[in-house]
């Protein structure tokens, strides 16, 4: 059960948003919070009137990492920055902010994850070893979100083709995947590297 539980308005330096809370009635599950413990809550950013078709769109995951202790090692607030940036230049989207910590597995095994990589490991192999999928995040909730929003097909602001077929599957269509790229650092681009050669992320 996917509930809209309270939204106001957000002004932003990129626009005044509706911010947009849904909360799916049960606890948070391995990757959804630090603790795992309150009602699992998702957001929705919106900007303009999104109903219908040919919506400008990003299912983006929460990274307490890069957007909240500015970590280098990835691009995760560049991509949202750039994607809240955008929809507000063209003044009607969407950003699905999705609280599934380091692709699914939650914060405190994605900094183990960081120790295996400091050790050699790539980001793919990092999580295989600590016992996960490469990638477990489940994109089930955005399109019911995108849904509500009535929203009726998206062009996906993303590098990763996995989000337009986990949207499909659920019922999203998908007329274009936009690419989504924020800049390679010293920090981020072995990171990158292996998400676009074991991920299929786009160049």
């Amino acid at each position: 059960m996917l509930e809209r539980y309270s939204e106001a308005r957000l002004p932003t330096p990129f626009g005044e948003f509706r911010v947009v809370v849904y909360r799916t009635g049960r606890p948070g599950g391995l990757g959804a919070t630090a603790v795992g413990l309150a009602d699992e809550e998702h957001v929705a950013m919106v900007l303009g009137e999104v109903r219908g078709d040919d919506v400008l769109a990003r299912v983006h995951s929460s990274c307490f990492t890069g957007e909240v202790l500015g970590s280098l090692r990835c691009d995760c607030r560049a991509q949202l920055d750039a994607a809240l940036e955008k929809i507000g230049r063209a003044g009607r989207g969407v950003v699905v902010y999705m609280v599934q910590e380091g692709r699914g597995i939650g914060l405190g095994n994605k900094v183990r994850a960081y120790e295996l990589q400091d050790q050699g490991k790539d980001t793919v192999e990092a999580n295989l070893e600590l016992g996960f999928e490469a990638d477990a995040r489940s994109y089930d909730l955005a399109a019911q979100i995108l849904r509500d929003l009535g929203v009726t097909s998206v062009r996906l602001m993303t590098n990763n083709p996995a989000k337009r077929r986990g949207l499909e599957e659920h019922g999203m269509k998908v007329i274009a995947l936009e690419p989504h790229h924020a800049g390679i650092t010293e920090h981020n681009a072995h990171y990158l590297e292996a998400k676009r050669e074991k991920m299929g992320h786009l160049k």
